[in-house]
């Protein structure tokens, strides 16, 4: 039912406004269409008619998550906005924005841009959580996040170093044929975990920290035997370790230590997917004390629109698999 009624949102300055609003109103536009509103910005206050009450109110509830952010440094781009959509469609608001995680010598804080990305850095943050499962799609910020939360533990002092491993699976790729030894094999696999180090370090801080140990790369057939202690590790790729992996890689961890598992149960590149230790875990760790499992679906996709929505049609076709008798997200 469409309504007549118009509320405001005043906001502190006329440059705050044009930050919120964005370059041509673009992010004014992405509001409008998001809610079935319109919205009129001049004089500092950004005026919302049309639709209907429950979208008018959300639409509010955006632009308050938006402004908030900005405040705490971030840039009101097109990202943000739509991240500022997603909480408010979710019941969010400014006041009650998502988890974060503030990294030293970053403007801004590292800010989840969706409501199961909150419960991630949530769970990530949660002392009582020593082993977090990331499941779903490429794009969804799982490694990213991961590292951020690594590296501000690392820079605090609160562990000693950050360990990232993963199996030596890749489709249609045989790594025999590359040069190197097997760390040297895998390293250009991991370079989207190298780019987030690099973001939140710097290239300098990086090579010398990863000189000295404190950022290792360990090859999951490297890590039989060992005692990963004082340690953040990051498992990228997780679905394509085996069962006897998936065990192996899980008992390393030692006193002082945390462990992210980030894997697409949809992406198993091993010869029989009945093989995957991932999901074998999930379904046999369900109830384990100190372990959270955080399951991402398309709509937390945060590339290109666009991919939020060809991950979408592609789940249509073959729909992930999802335990029917546990909820959704689990864990302390």
């Amino acid at each position: 039912m469409t309504g007549t009624g118009i509320v405001s949102f005043e906001t502190a300055s006329n440059d705050a406004l044009a930050q919120i609003a964005g370059p041509a109103h673009r992010n004014l536009a992405l509001l409008e269409h998001a809610f079935a509103v319109q919205a009129h910005a001049s004089g500092g206050v950004i005026e919302i008619s049309g639709g209907d009450q429950p979208g008018r109110e959300m639409a509010l509830s955006a632009l308050a998550w938006l402004a908030e952010r900005i405040l705490a440094g971030a840039v009101a781009s097109e990202p943000e906005m739509r991240a500022a959509i997603r909480f408010a469609k979710a019941g969010g608001d400014g006041a009650d924005q998502s988890d974060s995680v503030r990294v030293p010598g970053r403007r801004a804080p590292v800010t989840a841009r969706t409501p199961r990305q909150a419960r991630y850095l949530t769970a990530l943050r949660n002392p009582a959580n020593d082993l977090v499962f990331g499941v779903g799609p490429a794009g969804t910020g799982k490694t990213f996040l991961a590292v951020a939360v690594a590296v501000a533990d690392l820079l605090a002092g609160r562990i000693a170093r950050i360990i990232i491993t993963r199996p030596a699976v890749e489709a249609g790729e045989r790594l025999g044929f590359l040069p190197g030894d097997l760390e040297e094999k895998i390293d250009p696999y991991l370079q989207p975990v190298w780019d987030a180090l690099r973001q939140f370090l710097g290239n300098a801080q990086f090579e010398r920290r990863k000189a000295a140990g404190e950022i290792e790369i360990a090859p999951l057939a490297f890590m039989r035997g060992r005692t990963l202690s004082d340690a953040f590790v990051i498992v990228d790729e997780a679905q394509n370790a085996t069962r006897m992996q998936m065990k192996m890689l899980l008992t390393r961890l030692g006193e002082g230590s945390r462990m992210a598992v980030n894997g697409d149960p949809s992406q198993i590149d091993l010869p029989r997917a009945s093989d995957s230790g991932l999901a074998h875990a999930l379904g046999l760790l369900k109830e384990v004390e100190g372990i959270t499992v955080v399951r991402f679906g398309a709509e937390d996709v945060v590339r290109h629109a666009l991919v939020a929505r060809i991950v979408a049609a592609y789940e249509a076709e073959n729909p992930p698999r999802v335990d029917t008798d546990r909820p959704e997200d689990t864990g302390p």
